[in-house]
């Protein structure tokens, strides 16, 4: 994920800022509890699209 898209993009919800989880090519909203899918490059903001993330997520051990 390009960092200069990274810095550019919020939450389409909360507008607050994004986290890339490289492992899961996924877009982070902490505040909304919710991932973002990266698909071929390119980020998913659609809340429709999204995934709620689970406490264990939020907070790993």
């Amino acid at each position: 994920m390009d960092k200069h898209l990274l810095d550019i993009l919020a939450c389409p919800t909360c507008k607050g800022p994004l986290i890339h989880d490289r492992e899961r090519d996924e877009l982070i909203c902490r505040a909304e509890r919710l991932a973002f899918p990266v698909r071929d490059g390119i980020p998913v903001m659609l809340e429709d699209e999204a995934r709620k993330l689970t406490p264990d997520e939020l907070d790993p051990a």
